[in-house]
């Protein structure tokens, strides 16, 4: 579709590459396939301008808070492990972590998130995702129990089949920021939860839901409604989007066990130091690939 068409032409390649999505049932394959492309696209325009991704964007900044996906449910791992879990992740560099719940009752994952606290001390990002494990009553009574620990967000909190309305109502129960967006497949699933004055911070998936083109859409939509924004990993893009706006709010990365591209097929990998990230500067998004890795995992 794209071939022999002008790199700069973002909107418009987007709009021929979505027109996919209208007769194809599988439509979030589309949007996860139009992400692969336009996220090149986005690339090879920063090579062609000399600049990062982050400067077409908006270059707001540089440098961002990175923290860690982490604490997840692992048979005989406990408190004191999580604990030590997070104490480790604060050693490292990072700036905090987001720790699985929603998949025991909300008394025992308050003491998960009890634990994580302690281990990683008062100066560490604790964020809780239940990857949408909860019904209403069950989020907010976890969400009050555990207020008093300094929660930096409460992400997916509810079931995916009306999370817009019972997130909205879970907000207004507590004081922790509610986080959504990562299962959405386009901004416009974004704009029906600030309607619904659900979200607090959108993590909006450049690389699930149609690439930098269309999150730079729901990223818009945010700012007009002060609502922070975050991104649902992918680390080597995600920092160059987060950091070009104002509301940006930080990047997300895995344990190497758990993402190896992040750990190993990007050779020029930057390392976070007392919590920030410094974004690669050289042009597109500025990552050098491990070839050898490349080329062990091709299929062709």
């Amino acid at each position: 579709m794209v071939i022999g068409e002008e790199v700069f032409a973002v909107e418009r390649l987007w709009k021929k590459m979505f027109k996919a999505a209208e007769w194809n049932r599988d439509r979030k394959l589309v949007m996860e396939a139009i992400a692969c492309i336009d996220s090149a696209i986005w690339d090879l325009m920063g090579k062609a301008a000399g600049v990062n991704v982050c400067r077409l964007l908006g270059g707001y900044r540089q440098e961002l808070p990175m923290i860690c996906i982490g604490g997840y449910y692992e048979e005989g791992k406990t408190l004191s492990d999580l604990g030590k879990e997070m104490e480790q992740l604060h050693e490292a560099g990072l700036a905090g972590c987001k720790v699985k719940v929603g998949g025991l009752s909300a008394e025992k994952d308050a003491e998960r998130v009890e634990a994580a606290r302690k281990g990683a001390g008062d100066d560490f990002w604790i964020a809780v995702d239940a990857n949408r494990g909860w019904p209403i009553s069950e989020a907010t009574r976890f969400a009050r129990m555990i207020e008093k620990y300094n929660i930096s967000w409460f992400e997916e909190p509810c079931h995916w089949y009306d999370d817009a309305r019972m997130m909205a109502q879970v907000r207004r129960s507590t004081s922790i920021p509610i986080n959504s967006g990562q299962s959405e497949a386009t901004a416009a699933g974004i704009r029906r939860m600030v309607a619904e004055n659900a979200v607090d911070i959108v993590n909006f998936d450049a690389s699930e839901a149609g690439g930098i083109t269309e999150w730079r859409r729901a990223a818009a939509l945010c700012a007009l409604n002060d609502i922070r924004v975050g991104h649902h990993e992918e680390s080597q893009i995600a920092m160059h989007m987060i950091v070009a706006i104002p509301n940006g709010l930080c990047v997300e990365c895995f344990e190497p066990a758990r993402d190896p591209i992040w750990a190993g097929m990007i050779a020029n990998r930057p390392n976070p130091k007392n919590g920030m990230i410094q974004v690669p500067q050289g042009p597109g998004f500025g990552v050098e690939l491990d070839w050898d890795m490349v080329k062990r995992y091709r299929v062709n």
